[in-house]
């Protein structure tokens, strides 16, 4: 019985692919296609297993950025990203000319720039925008916050630093205060945005984000009215004080509407006015044609350098989530998942302690087991791998494809929550974010179609280190990356056991997260290793040269 009558009988977990690479003078090639080849042991896995899991929340303070909005997957359903911020002056104990110049708070401005790329022509500046997914009208509300967002841990004797997790959204809900305003049917736009103080004649021009008006009387009686007071004299006081403000949006008609944006951009000012201490030739303060004394525009500039935090609430179906909660950690599965957020991610376990190929001292590859796993075998024959590969197919049937779909996966060690040594040696890392690192992390590989067909990643040092180096295998993490250049992670609330030893000290767990799969809202279905369709299943290419 030939290897593919007995995958479709046994169904057997993994397929590996031997073939050969180059050759030399000095060097004898072998060119073995496993694909081709008959098992001798029944219901074994092929040395590795694949499946996924969820999790309950990550941390989401000190991202490289943030998310605001809703997105609706077509397979994971809806996504929606609210943001708790908080507020830091810029000048701490500020003044304001109370005394003789009379003041008075204009307007309050709260400004969250896109990620966008301008070009000037003829004094005219047009934006391109990144990371935006959609455009349908959504709800958007500001509050003001009573939650303490403390700096560090006092269940740590606050020797470490406070972290906190996209799942505690009901948790700031109930310190949510008083609302300060809202916008009904935000949607984002490529043009600049002006703002007119009317008592002083000035404009105020803002680069493209959402840019809402809160209200005057909140932050007189907040900030402009306690001048000199403990509260403004640092920013500890004042984040004590003022909590911060909490954005949450609400669907008003199906559809998209989250952009990705960075926090260290974001404002709020306080714009006020006082009149002009310019005096004309008679002594006077200086007026306008209209006999009114001149009044000059000042702005209380605050931002968001303090903590900042992203919640998610998310609807993944029932099916996938069963699928999730109870995966064949052994065997592996026929689906993998993979989503960002708050999300999903699979695991692989590249061998499995498997013993289902023998090596001859020539290099020779035959299907009777010897007694030692694959990985020892494929120590034992020393061979020169020139190029293994991960291959992960789409599964077109559940994904349909097109703009939805990650253009990259993104994949990690659990024991150290490092990246694999090919990400360090990677000719491209200088390349746009789009197109970096893609010799290990290639891109989703389309179809003429535009729908995705699969992604290759290339593992060729770190199966050679497996090899040759005995480097510890410990099982692999896999999952959408929106820019794989950032390398940043961040902690799961509760670690995921991925093997489970003997020694519990030896357990191991995936216990952190890449940032920029926090920041990607979107996600895929991929074959697995049990994938009914045989062509289709998880595949490592084993490119391998066996010296003489």
């Amino acid at each position: 019985m030939n290897m593919k009558n007995t995958l479709l009988k046994l169904g057997a977990i993994f397929t590996l692919i031997i073939a050969l690479a180059s050759c030399e003078e000095d060097f004898s090639t072998v060119d073995t296609d496993i694909i081709g080849q008959n098992f001798s042991t029944p219901n074994v896995v092929m040395g590795v297993t694949a499946y996924s899991r969820a999790f309950n929340g990550v941390q989401t303070n000190g991202l490289i950025a943030h998310q605001l909005g809703i997105y609706n997957d077509p397979v994971y359903d809806q996504l929606k990203a609210d943001f708790l911020g908080q507020v830091r002056m810029v000048t701490p104990d500020p003044t304001f000319p109370h005394d003789t110049l009379t003041p008075q708070v204009e307007k309050v401005i709260l400004h969250i720039p896109f990620f966008s790329n301008s070009t000037t022509t003829d004094d005219v500046t047009t934006f391109a925008l990144d990371s935006i997914y959609g455009n349908t009208p959504i709800r958007v509300s500001v509050y003001e916050s009573d939650y303490l967002l403390r700096t560090l841990d006092p269940d740590t004797d606050f020797e470490q630093g406070q972290l906190y997790y996209s799942n505690q959204g009901l948790e700031f809900d109930a310190a949510m205060g008083q609302l300060l305003a809202q916008v009904d049917d935000f949607v984002p736009s490529d043009l600049e945005q002006e703002v007119i103080f009317e008592s002083t004649g000035d404009t105020l021009t803002f680069n493209p984000g959402l840019l809402m008006e809160l209200p005057v009387d909140f932050f007189e009686e907040k900030i402009f009215n306690r001048e000199g007071q403990p509260e403004l004299l640092t920013n500890n006081n004042f984040s004590e004080f003022f909590r911060g403000l909490y954005i949450k949006v609400e669907e008003v008609q199906s559809g998209d509407n989250l952009f990705i944006f960075n926090d260290e951009e974001m404002t709020l000012n306080m714009h006020y006015s006082s009149e002009t201490t310019t005096l004309d030739d008679n002594g006077n303060q200086e007026t306008d044609d209209d006999g009114n004394i001149i009044r000059i525009l000042n702005n209380f500039a605050m931002n968001f350098s303090g903590i900042n935090v992203n919640v998610y609430d998310t609807n993944v179906p029932a099916g996938i989530m069963a699928a999730l909660n109870n995966p064949d950690t052994q065997n592996g599965e026929e689906t993998l998942y993979v989503r960002g957020g708050d999300g999903i991610v699979t695991m692989i376990d590249l061998f499995n302690n498997t013993d289902n190929i023998s090596i001859t001292a020539d290099g020779e590859v035959l299907e009777e087991p010897n007694g030692l796993d694959d990985l020892e075998e494929l120590r034992e024959a020393d061979w020169i791998i020139n190029e293994a590969n991960l291959i992960f197919y789409v599964d077109q049937s559940r994904v349909p494809g097109g703009a939805k779909e990650p253009e990259r996966l993104i994949i990690y060690e659990t024991k150290n929550q490092n990246v694999l040594a090919d990400y360090s040696v990677d000719l491209t890392s200088g390349n746009d974010a789009v197109d970096a690192i893609t010799t290990h992390l290639g891109r989703l590989e389309r179809g003429s179609d535009a729908i995705g067909d699969f992604y290759k990643i290339r593992i060729t040092t770190h199966l050679s280190n497996l090899i040759n180096r005995d480097s510890l295998n410990v099982p692999l993490a896999v999952t959408v990356s929106h820019n794989v250049s950032q390398l940043d992670f961040q902690e799961l609330e509760d670690p995921l056991l991925v093997l489970d030893r003997p020694d519990p000290e030896e357990d191991i767990f995936l216990e952190d997260l890449p940032n920029t799969s926090i920041l990607s809202p979107e996600g895929t279905v991929l074959h697995g290793n049990l994938s009914p369709n045989l062509e289709k299943r998880l595949k490592l290419q084993i490119f391998y040269t066996v010296p003489e």
